[in-house]
């Protein structure tokens, strides 16, 4: 069994085979008919919750879901989780500390798999790239522009960078800076040549100076598309004529979380004997 908590774990070739298994995930009807997936996740989850429930439903899986407090009791979690795999076949933790997910690897013999930390969000990574897989002549050729301050989904993007082999490039104020992404500070230098545009919520003191426009979005190379990161807000990271604009990739966008969560599942459960299915 295999736990996903950080890209790069893999090498790029398992990431691709999670690619696979998405594309014929029909093959996997019934996977996991008799297994059960323990949830933890917050109440403010909506996208990546609901796939995760649909997608163990579609597989004939039961799900069961706490809260990640439920993890901050007394009870030492090696003994937690000595317990949990007993009846559980796989963990699915939403929970700001990665390094608890690394402790709940430690003391488990089933798949951990992360789905946000304060450090990263491989699963939405993964969903995003894999969408891009389909629309784009060859995603890994194309130049990544991640507009935001350091945080989880510019470490996120950085990990997938460096797990995929692709080229990223940040744009924000330099004392928001994520270490070992090349930063340019001005916007508009640094979306010209850009073909993926990314963007997260960022503090208030960058304001105007970072939204994304429909204008700024014509400055990218032809085809440029945009891919905010959810929940993003019209006015402040984004202004609402590129969301309503060609450029936006559009809700259809992460219906790619249902099928790569499953495929993420299936993967870690049977790790590359999955092949021979």
């Amino acid at each position: 069994m295999q736990s996903f908590i950080r890209l790069t774990d893999f090498k790029k070739e398992e990431l691709f085979e999670i690619f696979r298994i998405a594309d014929n995930i029909e093959d996997y009807k019934g996977f996991l008919n008799g297994k059960t997936v323990v949830m933890f996740f917050p109440s403010s989850s909506i996208r990546t919750r609901v796939s995760f429930e649909k997608g163990i439903y579609l597989l004939g899986g039961q799900s069961i879901l706490f809260d990640p407090s439920t993890l901050d009791k007394k009870e030492d979690l090696k003994d937690v989780c000595g317990y949990l795999q007993n009846w559980a076949d796989a963990v699915v933790v939403r929970y700001k500390d990665i390094d608890l997910l690394d402790r709940m690897l430690k003391s488990m013999n089933i798949p951990v798999i992360n789905a946000l930390t304060d450090d990263n969000h491989p699963c939405e990574m993964m969903s995003d790239l894999y969408s891009l897989s389909k629309i784009r002549d060859d995603f890994l050729k194309d130049e990544y522009l991640f507009v935001g301050a350091s945080g989880n989904i510019g470490k996120a993007w950085k990990e997938a960078a460096d797990a995929f082999g692709f080229s990223l490039t940040q744009s924000c104020p330099d004392k928001y800076s994520i270490q070992g992404i090349e930063n340019i500070a001005d916007l508009r230098k640094a979306i010209s040549g850009k073909d993926i545009v990314c963007t997260d919520s960022f503090p208030k003191d960058m304001a105007q100076e970072y939204q994304v426009t429909k204008e700024l979005m014509e400055m990218a190379n032809s085809n440029a598309v945009l891919n905010p990161c959810p929940p993003f807000y019209r006015g402040e990271e984004v202004s609402e004529d590129v969301i309503d604009s060609d450029f936006f990739v559009g809700y259809e966008f992460k219906h790619s979380l249902l099928k790569i969560q499953q495929a993420i599942l299936i993967y870690c459960i049977c790790g590359m004997q999955v092949m021979n299915l």
